[in-house]
């Protein structure tokens, strides 16, 4: 009988072969279907890069002009979905809501027909234009009040940030908001896709595929470690308190949040591009403390732990990003899951094109030929 290494976490281990994104840890390269990320978030928008993962390539100008014209005419949901995400508690995490949500779409259009392209791009049509109108209903509907209808004169980003509070935003706001849902679209065979591609693989709906990869995407050692950071910032509170923080967080072992990556070991190319949005945005609006503090933490965490190849990640200035616009910090993974949705869409059609089902094995490290007790001499 063969026995096979374990390998906690599938660490290095090949689970698919993709043309969709690289990565080369070493360098702090990211490249999307071949193009850097850098001259992704100079020149691109957030669904042409959309776009481009899904198709294999970018569009010409008119199929760009009639992909947004797609999306722009499916951004309202099923009042049906509506009234059922006013039942969620108040109290709940968007991630919750969202994942239950995306699932709930699949009851609408159950018809599931995967060798048809129509279908196909139908449903990533749907996901990409809905997912947004999603997170912000329930962010406002949890406050009591009823939900912005989307405004089809918006692009893509405008209109959402436009969904949560009623007001048109600033052009830079919504610009630097696109560039991040650029940098957050796609990453290789991170938890969240391969996630995606195990569901995908078993031939159920599109919705169940992101349904399983929103929830997945919301634990703290994922998507929802950006959230985790802002609140790290918080406690630390002052320039003065960082070193002994990460002293005591060396000496107990405890993770630092926003720190650290499986891949990079070097500065994450999207926590530099994140970084210099995050200066954009403190030049306009004014200035955030909290910067300072993470600017010292980047400082002491690369003295202390650089050596170890231990530097941001995208997690640590997409929070900052975002607290600068105003939004809530329970919804920092919920917006990543927007971006998100479109890689694992990409994931999911080219785990169609040659699917074979996931079936790992393990190894076994339990007990042989236990005789069983009867419960009355237990």
């Amino acid at each position: 009988m063969m026995v096979c290494e374990y390998k906690p976490g599938l660490e290095g281990i090949p689970a698919a072969q993709s043309s969709i994104s690289y990565v080369d840890g070493q360098k702090g390269i990211l490249e999307y279907r071949g193009i850097r990320i850098e001259e992704l978030a100079e020149k691109s928008t957030f669904l042409e890069t959309a776009y481009l993962l899904i198709w294999g390539e970018l569009p010409s100008k008119e199929e760009l002009k009639t992909f947004e014209h797609e999306v722009r005419y499916h951004r309202r949901i099923k009042y049906r979905i509506r009234d059922m995400m006013k039942c969620f508690p108040e109290s709940g995490h968007p991630m919750d809501a969202l994942q239950a949500s995306a699932a709930a779409l699949g009851l609408f259009y159950s018809l599931r027909d995967l060798h048809n392209p129509v279908y196909i791009r139908e449903s990533v049509v749907r996901l990409i234009a809905t997912i947004p109108t999603m997170v912000a209903a329930f962010q406002l509907m949890r406050k009591g009040n009823d939900p912005v209808r989307p405004r089809d004169d918006l692009d893509y980003s405008a209109n959402f940030l436009y969904m949560l509070d009623e007001q048109e935003p600033d052009p830079l706001m919504a610009r630097v908001f696109d560039i991040c849902l650029i940098l957050q679209v796609e990453h290789t065979m991170n938890a969240s896709t391969f996630s995606a591609r195990v569901t995908a693989s078993t031939l159920t709906d599109p919705y169940a595929v992101v349904a399983s990869a929103v929830g997945t995407l919301g634990g703290p050692l994922h998507g929802g470690a950006n959230e985790e950071v802002i609140q790290m910032l918080e406690k630390i509170g002052s320039v003065e308190n960082v070193r002994p923080y990460i002293e005591h967080c060396l000496q107990t072992k405890s993770k630092i949040m926003g720190f650290g990556h499986r891949v990079y070991k070097v500065k994450d190319p999207r926590a530099i591009i994140l970084q210099g949005l995050a200066e954009q945005l403190f030049e306009k609006f004014g200035h955030d403390k909290f910067y300072d503090i993470a600017q010292e933490m980047e400082r002491v965490v690369e003295e202390k732990l650089g050596s170890k190849g231990i530097y941001p990640n995208i997690d640590f200035y997409s929070g900052l990003v975002y607290r600068k616009m105003g939004i809530p910090t329970d919804l920092f993974t919920p917006i990543f899951a927007i971006a998100r949705v479109a890689g694992w869409l990409a994931h999911w059609k080219e785990q169609l094109a040659e699917n074979r089902i996931f079936r790992p094995t393990q190894v076994y490290n339990g007990l042989h030929e236990v005789t069983y007790t009867p419960i009355d001499q237990r």
